[in-house]
């Protein structure tokens, strides 16, 4: 299919779905005149109005009706040649679209995306970073980064690696020089959460006789992790933070591990995916790019992501 044509019922389409330009320019990272030209342009060309224009809303006039179910089957069979013609390429390439959770971009994708990049120079990489909910199915997502577990039916997770969270305090803080071995020593102290890290539960375990304790509702809750990092650096608190996101901080004393014997279960990582009959050579590449980084970064504890 013509790509020109193909874009501009992309837009079209978009339009209708959003029932706005500027939220359609939004989504699709385009300005809302440059949307509005794409509309008056297939106006043009088939010489009716597709939308009833007025100062709150738009809506299809019933040749837009018949156009937007028509330009949804054409975009739906442009799709799938695109993916086949992808499947049958032996060396990936195309834009590698990827959403990954704010701290992942403190280090943890920068070997993988490196490699992607060198590796197959014919790959565009478009990275969203962000802690909240995405629907890739709708933001045309190829590949998502997201912690477990996940239930939505329409997408498909790869396993990547479990890592834990661990009880972590500035080494400015009072709790620092007290070092406390047991979690009950922090009931007077401001937890910083992680809205995330919620979902996996706040229960320590003593990894020797086997204890448990749960730990109250954070003072201080964030939706951002590399927020949560920096409040506890700044001395508000303590964290539950990534081990692999603050193994720098740890090493160099800038954060100090609090209640050592005492872990918190482990978070799992998967490489999301939509349900597609076929996966295309570039998502397949970064997944396995992806896996084998955060293996050595499983195994190897005295590897850096971040810096030190």
């Amino acid at each position: 299919m013509n790509t020109k044509l193909t874009r501009a019922l992309k837009v079209f389409a978009k339009t209708v779905e959003t029932g706005s330009m500027s939220q359609a320019a939004q989504q699709l990272h385009m300005t809302a005149s440059a949307v509005s030209q794409q509309i008056t342009k297939l106006e043009q060309d088939i010489g009716l109005s597709l939308f009833n224009r007025n100062t709150r809303k738009l809506t299809l006039t019933e040749a837009g009706e018949i156009y937007y179910a028509s330009s949804v089957k054409l975009l739906a069979t442009a799709e799938q040649a695109q993916r086949q013609l992808e499947q049958l390429q032996h060396t990936p390439s195309g834009q590698l679209k990827i959403v990954a959770p704010i701290g992942f971009g403190g280090g943890l994708l920068s070997q993988p995306i490196k490699q992607l990049t060198e590796q197959f120079p014919k790959i565009e990489i478009q990275l969203t970073l962000t802690d909240e909910p995405f629907d890739i199915i709708a933001g045309g997502v190829d590949l998502a980064i997201c912690i477990g577990p996940l239930t939505d039916s329409g997408l498909i997770a790869r396993h990547l690696a479990d890592w834990q969270l661990i009880p972590c305090v500035s080494r400015t803080h009072p709790l620092a020089e007290l070092n406390p071995q047991d979690p009950d020593a922090l009931a007077a102290q401001t937890f910083i959460g992680h809205t995330g890290a919620q979902r996996i539960g706040q229960k320590l375990t003593h990894q020797h006789s086997g204890d448990t304790f749960t730990l109250g509702q954070p003072r201080l809750l964030v939706n951002n992790m590399q927020a949560a990092i920096q409040l506890t650096l700044d001395g508000i608190g303590y964290g539950l933070l990534p081990e692999p996101e603050v193994r720098h901080l740890l090493a160099c004393g800038r954060l100090q591990r609090i209640c050592p014997q005492w872990q918190l279960p482990h978070y799992s990582v998967y490489a999301v995916t939509p349900h597609r009959d076929t996966v295309a050579a570039k998502t397949r590449a970064a997944i396995d790019s992806l896996r084998a980084w955060f293996e050595q970064v499983s195994t190897n504890p005295e590897l850096f992501v971040g810096e030190p």
